[in-house]
């Protein structure tokens, strides 16, 4: 999985560019939670961006 293809898949349903890797996961959790994807999706995505260095705003709360 690349980020260029997480942030092709942002940037045609949000019409705009992610300003961050948060942002990414942030729509991708969102999207998980909608339904919109299944479990191994979004794990899968969630640990490649945590990899990254993206952080969750869910993960202070």
């Amino acid at each position: 999985m690349l980020v260029n293809e997480l942030i092709t898949v942002y940037e045609s349903e949000r019409k705009e560019s992610p300003r961050t890797l948060n942002d990414l996961l942030d729509y991708f959790q969102k999207k998980y939670i909608s339904g919109e994807i299944d479990i191994k999706s979004y794990r899968d995505i969630y640990n490649f961006l945590h990899q990254q260095g993206a952080t969750s705003a869910h993960e202070y709360v």
